[in-house]
């Protein structure tokens, strides 16, 4: 199969970019500058050069394929009304390039958009008061070319994929302890994080444009939910600081902004096993505290406030 990606040259694409080529696919990526295209051409891929703003690129891309996958999300967090509308604007501009066709378009979203406080599943509506309600769309828009002779699929993705050069939300909690000196977590800590590794991401996406049924909604998590306070002790113990516990009041201002805070206080877990038995997906490495102990993850310095 010959496989359009989107985001393959970001932290998890070019994993799901080497699970593909490995499986005997072929992979074009979409790359917004040379050093992207760069990026995909020492993976095996081949880059198409434009950017999710650039519809043209993006239908032809999808045009020349036999399957797409979706995991760019650009744009500035201090506007989620624009980043929803570029991730909606790309989605339909991929599907409607897939209309009629049968072929598959897997596209992805965030744990974060389900409600917090207990254990959701893939079969849970996500929450329009939440965390993430500017990934909600892109799903919606997603899932709608189901019905248009699209085999379209949506994986949400645990808010820590984790791996070697990650900065995502783990990394900005490591940058925030060393530059304040305590690794923090909010109340007693007993909040749940899901986690997933990136290679078995990889996986579960590759199995997804193999397998997945029209209109399937996958939960890309292979731990349920880790005890917040487990994850700052153990950064604590690898980088010799104390563990503290904060208020939410103090929590805002601790970590990079408030809505940081709340995002690190959620309780957030979350159930694959719908996704698990559906496509026979099977996470084998390690766990987001294994990482954390032998990982890059407290050797590496993290930019602060990185995304």
């Amino acid at each position: 199969m010959h496989v359009f990606v989107t985001g393959g040259s970001g932290l998890t694409g070019p994993a799901i970019v080497t699970e593909l080529i490995a499986a005997g696919h072929t992979v074009t990526g979409l790359a917004r500058s040379d050093a992207a295209a760069a990026r995909l051409s020492s993976l095996n891929a081949t880059p198409l050069r434009g950017s999710l703003a650039d519809l043209d690129a993006l239908r032809r891309g999808a045009e020349a394929a036999d399957g797409v996958v979706h995991m760019a999300f650009g744009g500035d967090f201090a506007d989620p009304d624009d980043m929803m509308r570029r991730d909606r604007t790309a989605i339909e501009a991929l599907g409607s390039a897939l209309r009629d066709s049968g072929k598959p378009f897997v596209s992805t979203s965030g744990t974060l958009v389900m409600p917090l406080g207990r254990e959701t599943t893939e079969h849970d509506t996500p929450d329009p008061n939440g965390l993430a309600p500017f990934r909600i769309p892109g799903e919606t828009a997603c899932l709608g070319f189901a019905d248009e002779g699209v085999r379209a699929s949506v994986i949400r993705l645990a808010p820590t994929v984790h791996g070697p050069g990650d900065h995502g939300f783990i990394g900005m909690l490591i940058a925030t302890a060393r530059r304040t000196g305590i690794s923090a977590y909010v109340g007693d800590g007993t909040n749940r994080w899901p986690a997933v590794h990136r290679l078995d991401a990889a996986v579960l996406f590759r199995s997804a444009l193999e397998q997945a049924p029209a209109g399937s909604v996958l939960h890309g998590v292979a731990e349920t939910g880790v005890p917040f306070e487990r994850i700052a002790t153990t950064i604590a113990r690898g980088l010799d600081l104390p563990a503290v516990s904060l208020t939410p009041e103090q929590a805002a201002t601790h970590f990079v902004s408030p809505f940081m805070a709340m995002v690190y206080g959620a309780d957030a877990p979350v159930s694959g096993s719908f996704t698990r038995d559906l496509l026979g997906w099977k996470p084998i490495q390690p766990t987001l505290l294994d990482d954390l102990e032998h990982g890059d993850y407290l050797t590496v310095a993290q930019p602060y406030g990185a995304h």
